[in-house]
């Protein structure tokens, strides 16, 4: 990417040490150097503090990164979210499907393989959130909106959203709960008819 040779390149020009950029930036110097190195790429509100700072526009500061970044974007959501989620969607459908026969062939410890079956959704569920994390999708996906000319109290407010983990925790449950209720019902409606 070439934002870090442009943040050291006008960091240099305004004669900055990375710990006075730090400052105004209100990171840590580590995090310049993060940045100045390539192994980390600031979120939109530091990319505005930055272009500010340096007295340049955002896009000539991220100039050169917005293809690689939509390609980062592309290439980490179609390979991996999409196997993980592939994975989720199989296992909470066995989840589903496979209930109502473990409960008639084993009666109660039937809980063990279904719970064992819904645990390894749930893990998959998890883990397409950790691949997103990861690979800094979320940030990345914010800069090419913000380039795109979307204001950016929208996409704080996505981002809120996104730090809100207790949300994405609810959600597992109510599928859980849903697919949960789902097998109940199954069951009954088969109780029914079988008798």
């Amino acid at each position: 990417m070439e934002l870090g040779k442009q943040i050291k390149k006008h960091r240099v020009t305004a004669q900055l040490s990375q710990e006075e950029l730090a400052e105004r930036i209100y990171v840590s110097r580590q995090t310049i150097s993060n940045w100045e190195n390539d192994k980390s790429y600031p979120d939109v509100n530091s990319l505005v503090l930055l272009s500010e700072t340096f007295q340049v526009s955002l896009d000539n500061l991220i100039k050169g990164d917005i293809d690689i970044m939509k390609e980062v974007i592309q290439r980490e959501e179609v390979v991996k979210m999409k196997h993980y989620g592939a994975v989720y969607t199989i296992l909470l459908t066995a989840t589903v499907v496979s209930a109502v026969p473990l409960f008639m062939w084993l009666d109660t410890w039937a809980f063990i393989p279904w719970g064992i079956i819904l645990a390894a959704a749930m893990f998959f569920a998890f883990k397409v959130e950790k691949v997103k994390k990861d690979n800094d999708v979320q940030t990345y996906r914010e800069i090419v909106a913000f380039s795109e000319g979307k204001l950016l109290d929208d996409i704080q407010k996505q981002r809120e959203i996104g730090k809100r983990p207790y949300q994405k925790i609810l959600l597992v449950i109510a599928s859980a709960a849903a697919a949960f209720a789902a097998c109940i019902l199954i069951g009954l409606l088969m109780h029914v008819f079988l008798n």
